[in-house]
């Protein structure tokens, strides 16, 4: 039984809920180019409605950094948010009480961006109160703002009676599957361009997995570290001490680091540019690691058929260019396989991650895709997230 409590816990007849979401959603000309966010909150939203609550959403847009800045206005994703729960939706900025006791007993409102208040990011219990006044329960449905202190995601569940929504509910129990209790053995592929925004995420992983896979420019400094010459590939050479320590550690821990055998390599990063297979000891002067080469794509799923869990996060080549997204592709697709035999836990996070599996046309085949960059980032490294804590009555 998890530590926090969801809507189907919660009294909610005649209550009024307010409901941290997520509506940061990417923009052009005043229109939403992208409603994935705004999708995924419509069963807390219907599920709330249905209860009888009177919901109010609660959200942020862009960094005003406490001031009203009119182009950040949650006014403008109304129209969206409407189209995606079938209803309309009120707006209010300002008079909060007075447009709350307007709403209908399962009508469904939208307060303005809450970080135009200074207090939202400073945590501010004043501005948590006032917004407290109107309400009778908190909802949490916000697990891509779990990592972030504010008002609005810690201070709220510490003053009213709270509960996780459906999105929040279903990232930590598919988080809990992937870390917090997982069936072995379980492999964590981590990718993206840079060790250095990754430090933190290996070191936990390697005493938490029996296989940690490492792919994209990250496994560039470590095939460095062991003595391997990359050429021209993005390498962060001044991080191969951290390298080495991570797999002294790892091998401590009894983690085994997979690491490309060979790769696909060209001169130049761009779409049609001449590329070859080498294996990664012997690639040309002048040339560059853009992709794991098929033989490791193979290893790496052959490991996969002997694991029960798996987490992702990272693509494991410059996926965004043909033919070097070959691995990262091949890998999603028997990770999907796997997944969709019941033989494979598979969760992933973390915008390319997203992105990646998007391309491979496999992102609805894992077991769970997280839409939170950041807080899944914190979460692989081990952190406790300030927002899920708060859930729990921890802070």
């Amino acid at each position: 039984m998890p530590q926090w409590k969801t809507i189907d816990d919660m009294d909610l007849g005649g209550k009024v809920v307010l409901t941290r979401v997520d509506l940061n959603v990417p923009m052009e000309d005043g229109r939403v180019t992208d409603a994935t966010r705004i999708e995924r909150i419509v069963p807390t939203v219907r599920d709330l409605s249905a209860a009888g609550a009177k919901v109010v959403l609660l959200a942020h847009f862009g960094r005003p950094k406490g001031k009203v800045v009119p182009e950040m206005s949650l006014r403008q994703v109304v129209p969206a948010l409407e189209e995606a729960l079938g209803r309309d939706v009120a707006f209010a900025d300002g008079g909060y009480g007075q447009a709350v006791a307007d709403l209908a007993d399962d009508g469904v409102i939208l307060f303005e961006n809450v970080r135009f208040n200074p207090g939202e990011e400073a945590g501010d219990e004043g501005f948590a109160r006032r917004l407290a006044s109107v309400g009778d329960v908190y909802c949490n449905d916000a697990f891509s703002a779990a990592h972030r202190a504010h008002a609005t995601t810690t201070v709220l569940a510490r003053l009213m009676p709270s509960c996780a929504g459906r999105l929040m509910q279903a990232e930590l129990e598919a988080l809990e599957k992937a870390l917090g209790d997982p069936a072995p053995p379980v492999a964590a592929l981590v990718g993206g361009a840079k060790v250095s925004t990754k430090i933190d995420v290996l070191r936990n992983l390697v005493g938490r997995v029996q296989h940690l896979i490492i792919g994209g420019g990250m496994a560039n400094t470590f095939l460095a570290a062991n003595g391997v010459d990359v050429k021209a590939s993005l390498c962060e050479h001044d991080l191969t001490d951290t390298a080495r320590d991570i797999a002294a550690e790892a091998e401590r821990q009894g983690c085994t680091i997979l690491l490309p055998r060979d790769a696909v390599v060209a001169a130049e990063f761009k779409a049609g540019a001449e590329n070859r297979v080498v294996k990664v000891e012997e690639v040309p002067d002048g040339h560059m690691i853009l992709d794991a080469g098929p033989d490791s794509a193979r290893h790496v799923c052959d490991v996969l058929d002997g694991c029960a869990t798996l987490v992702w996060n990272g693509p494991m080549g410059a996926f965004e260019i043909e033919p070097f997204d070959a691995a990262t592709v091949a890998v999603a697709k028997h990770a999907a396989a796997l997944t969709e035999a019941g033989k494979l836990v598979s969760v992933a996070g973390g915008g390319d991650t997203v992105a990646a599996l998007n391309h491979a046309g496999v992102a609805d085949d894992f077991t769970y895709v997280s839409s939170a960059g950041g807080a899944f980032l914190e979460w692989m490294e081990g952190k406790a997230l300030p927002g899920v804590a708060a859930l729990k009555g921890e802070n």
